[in-house]
């Protein structure tokens, strides 16, 4: 007598294994978006026009404000349009020392003043400077989190680049014509204090995107994690993976160059030039 054949559904149920683990459903998931809904906007340097790369322009601080899931406070600061009778308000990184009605000056010809925006063609070597564009008229890239700065190591005439410390420790050589804000970002000093208790780290996340709290792939099911499952919690296969592992497997320690804990002090590069 002739068997039933199986359905093409029933040997795909039979061929699945395994589930979607989280570090996959983070992928495309509405679940996992970041909050924005009371963010007050994108914190950016004026837009690059005339008035900034021949002379400067003034504005004015109207206001420093929180702005929810940001470590940083940003300043609101108003300048006069240069086209239309209006004014303009842009949504700026605060620099420490920054109050409520100063002055802040935005161009080639501003002074070197805490709080002002300038090319870094303007800025002397070692000057501490924050919110730097990576390229020209891109309105800041680096050195944005509360208490970050970078320092300005070596001008380069002819090739017309600029070196910087950035705060991770690492070299980065961008235009020289690229702006820069002169000072640190204020908020410095915020993860000096303990957090203590879950509430505080439960609203500490809960404006920034669902990523708290965070369960260890050993404590899991080995269903949901490929390190889950064992009488003890331990890993039972080496804790790196390939840079092209699949997205089930891709867990732990990506593509390492090294594990293990760091020993002894940093030692920074020195410069060869």
């Amino acid at each position: 007598p002739q068997r039933d054949c199986p359905s093409f559904s029933t040997l795909q149920e039979h061929a699945t294994m395994g589930k979607i683990i989280q570090a996959q459903r983070k992928g495309k998931s509405t679940i996992f978006k970041a909050h924005v809904r009371t963010r007050k906007g994108a914190v950016k340097l004026r837009s690059l026009d005339y008035a900034e790369r021949h002379g400067y322009i003034r504005g004015i601080v109207k206001e420093i404000i929180h702005d929810p899931g940001r470590g940083a406070p940003v300043a609101k600061i108003q300048f006069l349009n240069a086209y239309k009778y209006k004014r303009d308000t842009e949504l700026m990184v605060a620099t420490e020392g920054m109050y409520t009605g100063q002055f802040v000056y935005c161009g080639k010809k501003a002074d070197l003043v805490v709080g002002n925006c300038l090319p870094l063609n303007r800025v002397p070597e070692g000057t501490i400077v924050c919110n730097i564009e990576a390229k020209v008229g891109d309105r800041g890239a680096f050195a944005r989190g509360s208490g970050c700065f970078a320092v300005v190591v070596s001008h380069d005439d002819d090739k017309g680049t600029t070196r910087l410390r950035l705060p991770s420790g690492g070299k980065k050589t961008v235009p020289s014509g690229v702006r820069a804000q002169i000072g640190i970002v204020a908020g410095g000093g915020r993860t000096d204090k303990p957090l203590l208790k879950a509430g505080r780290a439960y609203h500490k996340y809960r404006v920034k995107r669902n990523c708290w709290p965070k369960i260890r792939g050993v404590a899991k099911n080995p269903v949901e994690h490929p390190f889950g499952g064992g009488n003890h919690q331990h890993i039972g296969r080496p804790s790196t993976v390939a840079r092209d592992a699949p997205a089930g497997r891709k867990v732990g320690l990506i593509a390492a160059r090294r594990t293990g804990r760091l020993r002894g002090v940093k030692k920074v590069a020195q410069d060869k030039d």
